[in-house]
């Protein structure tokens, strides 16, 4: 097996969990890199839209924003910004929302706004996007980013983005329509949000990374399942791939 990274791995890990032909809003960054991964290697009759208008995208590279040209050659469609939200995201028309962010919280809400105080940020961030409405209105929601305490953090500096709000049946008592994140995969591992109390639950280590490790990477006390799985580590074919993709 050839040696990889862990952002490898944590790549190749969200694009396995991309299956069948289901309707996919990608945001940019590390979900349009799995994505478009998946579209590759096992998932071809995934529809990945894109929220600048792109359906049915096929991007030749990876794109460097969600305005790059390359998203619309090739595409099934290219329609407006307001048809993509009306239309798809808030009619319900996307299965799957895959999503990024600066921070965390245990129930998986997301902040893309600021770090620090809101009227004097540390870091003023890109902002929310479309990824609230996509959190709200999607089937469901896979999130991915890199495992830290500056990530995983107990109390967000800004709610950007809802995702099991304050666990329980909280979405369902502000009304949103999708079932809210599915699963959190990072560079350490795959997180899942608890059946009855939605708070996330570590369900799978990748190679090399211990409980240890991801305990003191998050800024909770950190649940884990009884049994916590092994990642499969990634195959040739799936390095192969992923790293043509990524020289484009």
């Amino acid at each position: 097996m050839s040696h990889y990274t862990s952002d490898e791995m944590m790549t190749i890990a969200a694009a396995r969990a991309l299956t069948g032909n289901v309707v996919c809003l990608v945001g940019i960054g590390l979900p349009s890199t799995a994505a478009n991964l998946a579209h590759r290697l096992h998932a071809p009759d995934i529809v990945l839209v894109y929220e600048s208008g792109c359906i049915g995208s096929k991007p030749q590279r990876l794109p460097a924003s969600i305005g790059d040209g390359i998203l619309s050659e090739g595409a099934d469609a290219v329609v407006g910004l307001s048809e993509i939200f009306s239309c798809w995201i808030q009619a319900g028309r996307i299965d799957v929302g895959f999503l990024g962010a600066a921070q965390i919280d245990r129930f998986a809400n997301l902040n893309t706004t600021v770090i620090g105080p809101y009227a004097r940020p540390k870091v003023r961030l890109p902002g929310a996007g479309g990824a609230p409405e996509i959190a709200a209105c999607c089937g469901e929601v896979i999130i991915t980013l890199r495992h830290g305490l500056r990530a995983f953090v107990d109390k967000l500096d800004f709610v950007t983005t809802v995702g099991h709000g304050d666990g329980g049946d909280h979405r369902e008592r502000l009304g949103l329509h999708g079932r809210g994140p599915r699963e959190v995969i990072t560079d350490l591992g795959i997180l899942r949000p608890d059946l009855e109390s939605k708070e996330l639950v570590l369900t799978s280590l990748h190679p090399g990374a211990t409980l240890d490790q991801v305990c003191h990477a998050t800024g909770w006390e950190l649940r884990t399942a009884d049994q916590i799985a092994q990642t499969e580590p990634p195959t040739a074919r799936e390095l192969n791939v992923l790293r043509e993709l990524m020289r484009g």
